[in-house]
This record gives C-alpha cells, sequence and structure tokens, in this order.
C-alpha cells in the first residue's frame, strides 16, 4: 500500500499545526511544530500568498492526514458522506471519527492513530466480541469495543493504558478502564470532534 513513510514532523510543520502523529512527544517540548514553527524545506520559512484553492488543498490535507488516510479513502469517505443525509462536511468528520483505529486512539488504548492502527491490524481488539483486525472498520453506536481477553495482560498494552488514563474521552465514547470495554454511546457532534478546521472547505474542493 502507498503510504507516506517519512518523517512524520515533516507533516505538521508542513501543515503549520499538530497532527499529534507521534503520540506524547507532541506534547512535549520536544514538538517539531513548536520548535520550528514554518514548513520544512529550503524555502519553508519564505512568506507565500495563500489562494482559495491553496486554502481548500491545505485543508483537506491537514484532515486527511490527521486521521491517517489515503486519498481514495477520503475521497471514499467523502462520496459516502454526500449521500447521507445532513451537512456533508459534518458527515465527513463523523465517519472520520468512527473509524477503529480512531476511537481506540479516543479512547486512550492507543498513543496515537499510527500506534492504533498497528494494534489494530494485531488482532489486539474486539468488537461486539469478535476480532477485528480492519483499523478502517466503522464503528456503530451501541457497539462495545473492548481490549482482547488475551491482550490484556500484554505489557505494552498496560503501559499504553497507564500512560493514557488522564486523557479525556469524548462524551460520544464511554470507557470502563478496569475491564477495558468501551462503548459507542452516541453519533459525534460537530462540537465533539476537536478538529480545528473549515470542513465547507473540503467540500468546495471536492464540488468543483
Amino acid at each position: 500500500m502507498a503510504r507516506y513513510t517519512g518523517p512524520v514532523c515533516r507533516l505538521c510543520r508542513r501543515e503549520g499545526q499538530k497532527l499529534f502523529l507521534k503520540g506524547e512527544r507532541c506534547y512535549s517540548k520536544k514538538c517539531a511544530v513548536d520548535r520550528r514553527a514554518y514548513a520544512p524545506g529550503q524555502h519553508g520559512q519564505g512568506r507565500k500568498k495563500v489562494s482559495e484553492y491553496g486554502r481548500q488543498l491545505r485543508t483537506k490535507q491537514y484532515a486527511r492526514r490527521y486521521y491517517g488516510v489515503l486519498e481514495g479513502q477520503f475521497r471514499h469517505y467523502f462520496d459516502m458522506a454526500e449521500k447521507m443525509p445532513g451537512v456533508t462536511g459534518e458527515n465527513l468528520l463523523r465517519l472520520l471519527e468512527s473509524r477503529l483505529d480512531n476511537v481506540i486512539y479516543r479512547l486512550g488504548l492507543a498513543s496515537s492513530r499510527a500506534e492504533a492502527r498497528q494494534l489494530v491490524l494485531h488482532g489486539h481488539y474486539t468488537v461486539n466480541g469478535r476480532k477485528v483486525n480492519i483499523p478502517s472498520f466503522l464503528t456503530k453506536v451501541g457497539q462495545v469495543i473492548a481490549v482482547k481477553e488475551g491482550s490484556r495482560q500484554n505489557e505494552k498494552i498496560k503501559a499504553i493504558v497507564e500512560a493514557n488514563s488522564s486523557r479525556p474521552i469524548p462524551k460520544w465514547l464511554e470507557l470502563n478502564r478496569e475491564t477495558l470495554e468501551a462503548k459507542v454511546v452516541a453519533v459525534p457532534n460537530r462540537e465533539d470532534i476537536d478538529l480545528p478546521i473549515e470542513e465547507t472547505l473540503i467540500v468546495e474542493l471536492y464540488s468543483k
């Protein structure tokens, strides 16, 4: 699969905002965006006038990289969002938030979405009691997500859960930290999604 394998901090610097791609490092003083708040490359510090198309493209790229999906996947989610009732931009964000890897990250069961994808691929989580190893699996209201029983004593899993124990859980999710079981209790509203973008710009880009 064609996936970016270079330094992920360059992506944050290119977008000019934190994408939270490296877990705890993103919250520390070592964060590349805090240390070098300009785009990478020899012309990164130059002042550039951004066109309307440029704003739309950067917004789309930021959202795509934030959730760690490929261009084709992102366009597929947009097409799905267009066919759903309601506001297309908000529908798009709801679909991205509902991905299993994102839900695992939001619950604090992984330090980053990339780590969540890896753990899901390795079969450490179940949905309604059945192992699911597809990071793009779209969760639904009422489904129960849990750490697989055989993985609950895994030292890495225990360390991750402990390190993220203070992370706030979105109100559309519920987590029992003792049993490591969670439930999707509602569809995420726009105000529940802490993505600092204007999703209407993505709609405008794809509507051309």
